[in-house]
């Protein structure tokens, strides 16, 4: 068993450990992206870190985006240098060094249609070309990320084949990055945590934190532990306010349908479809893995109490509807959804429209000393957690080295010493798109009946990947292995058609 390997066994072990009395460095609450980068950052410092999670990795927001890793675009256009040159240094990381087996270049086309007018095609043009100035600025070649650049009508119907062909004048076609999931990537950076010797405890919540312990209960047993630590970071995201009651979040929501791919014609570019009447915003049509089309993505204001799983409402399905049929020959309707999801972005209260409030993070301390990270967008999860693990050393005086999380490998990456060095040809691409250079482990190590059979007609998941979610990927329910460790759960025909065989792993 490699010390990467999340499972229950694991769990036991490391919770019935935390006992002993010792304080640990680092003790972190919240298992999504942000939660899992500062474990990471700070493990491979040399600090004793334990995360917990109440429910599962990427159980809130981590799994609700857009699977995007924006290159920042939107905030120079919005004049945010700062962050739009963050996002684009990021990207490069994730996609040269931290994971170039999770985030791909995803083509997104513009189309040229008579709705869009001289000025808006001057406006896009320009952004593209200072999309492709971010990117060199960065230091991602062209070679992972293309340049942007004009296509012809007859080249967009072969990327985008539902696209509609009356009027159409071609596209502007412009590359950002794109997860293949975006709680795999939880996952693998987690994981990646754990082999450099964090404790990853999920099921596991969090009460009376202060800033020198935390009193834990194991959502299994009901039983409790009073941990003592030097340092206890809140990264719960949209729940941030429930661990330090004086942080106030304005959460907005995003919403996303799920169609077949065949109702985009199978397209291999994302539709990017202005918003009629709003400048500089787009719902895109994006290729997804087991074939399948996300469309979004709203942002609404989501005021109140924070719900464990959001939902959308039928006025954001309806907008997305609405815009996308702009650009196509035949209207979809709601008949064509296959499955919708939505997710809550935790961001600090302001004054002004949800899309226009900063994605900017901040670090607080509460009075009791316990130390928040809030707002924050994916991309930079890398640059947060960093930051965050910075001030805890400087706060509470640790010893520990500087930050190696830029150059770092995630579990599955080619370098990362859990991978297989070559990946054999004979594996299903989606497998390897999934786990990279990690693929051939997935079906060696698996102890089930027919690993390489399908978990149903028409799935693109094999029997082995349910295997693998439970014994190395810390998978306890046969939800975590539908909803996160993969995303068959996103459409609820095919969830209800595996939710048995999911059961038997588990």
């Amino acid at each position: 068993m490699t010390r990467s390997a999340l499972n229950g066994a694991r769990r036991t072990a490391e919770l019935a450990a935390l006992g002993d009395g010792d304080p640990i460095d680092v003790l972190v609450i919240g298992g999504g992206i942000t939660g899992t980068g500062i474990a990471l950052d700070a493990a491979t410092r040399g600090l004793r870190v334990v995360l917990v999670e109440k429910h599962d990795l990427a159980f809130g927001t981590s799994r609700w985006s857009s699977k995007l890793v924006h290159g920042g675009l939107r905030y120079l256009a919005t004049g945010n240098v700062g962050i739009a040159r963050r996002s684009a240094i990021e990207r490069g990381i994730l996609m040269t060094r931290n994971a170039p087996h999770l985030v791909s270049a995803m083509p997104q086309l513009v189309p040229l249609l008579p709705g869009m007018g001289r000025a808006s095609r001057a406006l896009v043009r320009t952004g593209f070309i200072a999309g492709d100035g971010l990117r060199a600025l960065a230091g991602t070649p062209a070679t992972v990320l293309p340049r942007s650049r004009r296509i012809g009508a007859e080249r967009a119907v072969q990327l985008a084949p539902t696209v509609r062909r009356a009027g159409l004048d071609g596209a502007f076609l412009a590359y950002d990055g794109q997860l293949i999931d975006d709680a795999r990537l939880v996952t693998a950076v987690a994981r990646t945590a754990a082999q450099h010797g964090a404790v990853v405890l999920t099921r596991v919540s969090a009460h009376d934190a202060h800033g020198d312990s935390v009193r834990l209960t194991d959502e299994l047993t009901g039983e409790t532990v009073q941990v003592r630590a030097r340092a206890v970071v809140n990264a719960a995201g949209v729940w941030a306010g429930e661990v330090d009651r004086s942080i106030r979040l304005r959460p907005s929501r995003g919403t996303h349908l799920v169609f077949d791919a065949a109702a985009f014609g199978n397209p291999t570019a994302a539709l990017t479809v202005p918003i009629p009447g709003a400048l500089n915003r787009f719902v895109f049509a994006m290729p997804e893995q087991l074939g399948r089309v996300y469309l979004g993505l709203t942002d609404e204001d989501a005021p109140g109490p924070v719900p464990d799983v959001p939902q959308p409402t039928p006025a954001e399905e309806s907008f997305l509807l609405d815009t996308v049929n702009t650009a196509l020959d035949t209207a979809l309707t709601a008949a064509d959804v296959r499955g919708r999801y939505a997710g809550l972005r935790p961001l600090i209260e302001n004054e002004g429209d949800t899309a226009d409030l900063s994605r900017e993070h901040a670090v607080t301390e509460s009075g009791d000393g316990v130390i928040s990270v809030i707002g924050g967008k994916l991309t930079e999860y890398r640059y947060m957690a960093e930051d965050v693990v910075d001030r805890a050393v400087a706060m509470r005086g640790l010893a520990a080295a500087p930050c190696r999380t830029r150059n770092l490998p995630l579990v599955g990456a080619p370098a990362n010493p859990v991978s297989t060095p070559r990946t054999p040809q004979d594996l299903p691409s989606a497998l390897v798109a999934r786990y990279g250079a990690e693929a051939p482990n997935v079906i060696a190590r698996a102890t089930c009946a027919r690993p390489t059979d399908p978990v149903a007609d028409g799935i693109d998941v094999i029997r082995a990947e349910f295997d693998y979610a439970v014994s190395y990927e810390g998978a306890l329910t046969a939800d975590d292995i539908l909803d996160r460790r993969t995303r068959i759960g996103l459409v609820p025909e095919d969830r209800d058609r595996v939710l048995a065989t999911a059961a038997e792993f588990v």
